[in-house]
């Protein structure tokens, strides 16, 4: 029997809040007998950005299966953000990386994760993380029901079984974005799709939290800019430089101060940032938690900030956004259901970073970088003038 440590149980462990016969295709489903679904799992191991996609799914598999406890397989940072955004019924941490593991050590840790989740019983288990180890996962979780794209995004090697038995259009129906992939699960069971907006709730704790923190820094709600300079990968960052120069116009037009958003590991940002604005910014950089910061970016006027996670949970409370792109394309990775201006290099591609790039990789290229303030400015302030006159 495999041996883990405490801190990997921890991360393992669900977490709950309370209160606040095989088939070819989905569309056989409905020519069969129905099984009655009471549990679901859904492993999506991915990023921020794609766990508030997610959201959308799980709104519209509750209103199918009303009742059904929902579970979500996801990265163990993530598992208290699931789990009280109410995204999920349960959150279980999975790192699907093993950063900083030997494989020996991955592989002796899988043992126990499988067992606790074929302990849950789960009658249905759809795969939206679509890599090799999610496919493993899937398999020895051994549901009735087992829901994976085809084609895979990460194509099978010849040693590979499918373990899906229902099989999702990578697409989805209605558009490139990626919200429809995620919902496309929901088409291959016969499902309706009710509403394909994610939409969060910043919790009562939450809330209390992020009026706490804009009167210690002077700070109204509906009446500053929530600021992202940061994003997972350094690609995708656009000059901290331009964005206190935006910073600056904005509040020299509008009168609208900015608040600088962002986790720890994006302290190097918010120094520059705050050293060269002229104009008053305040910052909560490395100082709230994702739920804290769900809360700030449902009180804010706009967001502002590389295409990331936090930009599409600013969209999900309901916040307009102003989006930065560079390789990422707008039209599969941009805010869903709010007001936004999107801004992208325009093409052909004049190279920034030739010895730095790395081709057809948006994480290692800096094509944001081609991004003129004078650009974003003119975006921001068109949706502020845009904003003001439809409040």
């Amino acid at each position: 029997m495999a041996c883990i440590t405490s801190a990997q149980a921890e991360n393992r462990r669900a977490v709950r809040f309370s209160g606040e016969g095989k088939c070819e295709t989905g569309s056989a489903l409905a020519t069969m007998d129905r099984p009655a679904v009471g549990s679901i799992l859904i492993i999506q191991t991915k990023y921020i950005g794609d766990v508030v996609l997610t959201s959308a799914l799980v709104r519209n598999l509750r209103l199918a299966y009303p009742g059904a406890r929902i579970a979500m397989l996801c990265a163990p940072g993530l598992r208290h953000f699931v789990a009280s955004q109410n995204i999920a019924d349960e959150a279980i941490g999975f790192d699907r990386r093993g950063k900083g593991k030997s494989l020996f050590r991955r592989l002796a840790e899988y043992p126990s994760l499988v067992s606790d989740l074929r302990q849950g019983r789960f009658d249905l288990t759809i795969d939206l993380s679509d890599s090799k180890t999610s496919r493993i996962l899937h398999r020895l979780i051994g549901a009735p029901i087992r829901v994976g794209f085809h084609p895979t995004d990460r194509p099978m090697k010849f040693w590979e079984r499918q373990p899906a038995n229902v099989f999702a259009a990578p697409l989805g129906q209605g558009g490139p974005h990626y919200v429809y992939r995620y919902l496309s699960p929901l088409q291959a069971l016969d499902l309706d799709v009710a509403d394909v907006t994610p939409r969060l709730v910043p919790t009562l704790g939450a809330r209390s939290e992020s009026t706490q923190l804009l009167a210690q820094r002077y700070l109204r709600r509906n009446a500053y800019v929530a600021v992202h300079a940061g994003a997972r990968f350094e690609g995708r960052c656009w000059q901290p430089e331009r964005f206190a120069a935006v910073i600056d116009k904005i509040y020299a037009v509008t009168g609208v101060r900015s608040l600088l958003i962002g986790g720890p590991d994006e302290t190097t940002a918010e120094e520059k940032i705050l050293a060269l604005a002229v104009s008053p910014v305040a910052s909560v950089v490395g100082k709230a938690s994702l739920e804290t910061l769900t809360a700030l970016l449902g009180d804010a006027f706009m967001f502002l900030g590389n295409e990331s996670g936090p930009m599409h949970l600013a969209a999900s409370v309901g916040t307009p956004v102003v989006g930065l792109y560079g390789l990422t394309p707008p039209d599969i990775w941009g805010p869903v259901g709010v007001p936004y201006r999107t801004v992208a290099p325009r093409p052909p591609c004049q190279c920034v970073a030739p010895k730095l790039c790395k081709a057809n990789n948006p994480g290692k290229v800096y094509c944001v970088h081609r991004l003129r303030v004078e650009d974003v400015t003119t975006a921001a302030l068109d949706l502020i003038e845009s904003e003001r006159l439809n409040r």
